[in-house]
C-alpha cells in the first residue's frame, strides 16, 4: 500500500506558532472506495485565517483538533479513482491539504483547467485570495471608479490582488506594508498610486499625507493602529470592508480609540467571510480571468519547498516583510 505524510496538530500555539506545535506523521494511503478518489496534492496553502483555527474557540469554521491532521486549500493530480467523472491524471482543487495525498468522495473535489497556467494560481489569484479581493471591494464595499481605496498588508496574498482589482475600475490605490522592497514592488509592478512603509505611532499622518482629500473605502487586513488611522481619514459616508485583523491572530490587540467617528462620519463597517458570497464566483472568475491572461492582474507568488517545510512557512506569514504575494507549499 501506497505511503503519504501528512501535518497534525499535536499542540494549541500560545501566541504565535512555532514548530513544536506540528508534527509530520507517516501514514497509508488506502484505495479508494465507490465514489472517491486518491489525489497526490502537487501544491497546499497556507493562509492567516488558519491561526484562528488552532484555536479551540467558536468561530465561523470549527478549530482544528489535536492529533489530527490539518486542513486547507490544495491542488493535486488524480492518481487513483472510483468515479468516472475524474479520471485518473485529471488536475483537481480541494480543500484537504497539509498532507502528501488526499483521499475523499468525489465532491470534495473540482477540476480545474490548468492548460497554459500552474495548478498554484488557484490558490492565489484565481482562488480564495483573488475572490476575497472581488467580494470585499465591491460586494461589501461598493468600490466605484474615481474613489479611493486604502488597503492595509497590501503586499499580502489578497491585498496584491485588491489593489491590482481596484486600479483596473478606476480607483485611486493606496497600500500600507512594511518593507520599502515591498513598497516599490507595489507600485512599480502592480499599478498601486501610493504606499505607506507603516511607522508604528504614526500611520494615520502617513495616510493623511498619501489621502490629504481622506479616502471613501478601507480594505482591513490588519485592524489595530491601522483601522483607527482610517476611521481618522475616512470621508463622511466612507466605508469599511473588514476582511482580516492579523494583528490580533496572536496576541490581542487594542481596539480603536475612536471608534465615535463611525458616528460622527455615518460610516459603514462589515465584516466578510468569503464563503458566504459563492454566488459571486463565476461573476469573479469571468471578470478577472481576462484580466490574468493578459498580464493587467499579476499573481504574485512565493514558494516554500516540502511538506515538512509547512508549518514554519505558515509561521512566517506573521513576520513582517518575510514574503510578498500569495505563499505556497510546494510538494
Amino acid at each position: 500500500m501506497q505511503r503519504g505524510r501528512e501535518i497534525h496538530l499535536i499542540s494549541r500555539p500560545v501566541g504565535a506558532p512555532a514548530k513544536e506545535n506540528f508534527a509530520i506523521v507517516d501514514v497509508e494511503v488506502p484505495e479508494p472506495v465507490a465514489g472517491q478518489l486518491v489525489v497526490r496534492n502537487t501544491f497546499m496553502s497556507v493562509d492567516p485565517y488558519m491561526r484562528g483555527r488552532m484555536n479551540d474557540q467558536a468561530s465561523y469554521v470549527a478549530p482544528f483538533a489535536l492529533g489530527h491532521v490539518l486542513d486547507g486549500g490544495a491542488v493535486g493530480v488524480v492518481e487513483a479513482t472510483r468515479d468516472a467523472r475524474f479520471p485518473v491524471g485529471t488536475a483537481v482543487l480541494h480543500s484537504l491539504g497539509w498532507r502528501t495525498h488526499a483521499v475523499g468522495p468525489a465532491q470534495a473535489f473540482r477540476s480545474i483547467d490548468v492548460v497554459g497556467v500552474s495548478p498554484s494560481v488557484f490558490l492565489g489569484v484565481l482562488g480564495m485570495p483573488g475572490f476575497t479581493a472581488y467580494v470585499g471591494l465591491f460586494t461589501i464595499g461598493d468600490l466605484k471608479a474615481g474613489e479611493t481605496v486604502f488597503i492595509s498588508s497590501a503586499a499580502g496574498a489578497v491585498g496584491t490582488i485588491a489593489g491590482q482589482l481596484a486600479h483596473v475600475h478606476g480607483a485611486c490605490v493606496i497600500g500600507s506594508t512594511r518593507s520599502a522592497e515591498s513598497a516599490a514592488v507595489l507600485r512599480e509592478k502592480l499599478h498601486f498610486d501610493d504606499t505607506i512603509v507603516v511607522e508604528p505611532g504614526h500611520i494615520t499622518d502617513q495616510l493623511r499625507a498619501a489621502a490629504p482629500r481622506g479616502i471613501d473605502l478601507y480594505f482591513d487586513n490588519v485592524g489595530g493602529e491601522q483601522l483607527e488611522a482610517a476611521l481618522e481619514v475616512l470621508k463622511d459616508f466612507g466605508r469599511v470592508a473588514a476582511c482580516g485583523m492579523i494583528s490580533g491572530y496572536n496576541d490581542p490587540v487594542p481596539g480603536p480609540s475612536n471608534l465615535a467617528k463611525i458616528v460622527q462620519k455615518r460610516l459603514r463597517l462589515q465584516g466578510f467571510i468569503v464563503s458566504d458570497h459563492m454566488d459571486r464566483n463565476a461573476a469573479f472568475i469571468h471578470e478577472i480571468a481576462p484580466h490574468v491572461a493578459a498580464g493587467k492582474i499579476l499573481g504574485l507568488e512565493t514558494f516554500v519547498d516540502g511538506l515538512e517545510n509547512a508549518p514554519e512557512a505558515f509561521a512566517s506569514l506573521f513576520t513582517p516583510g518575510a514574503h510578498i504575494g500569495k505563499l505556497i507549499v510546494r510538494l
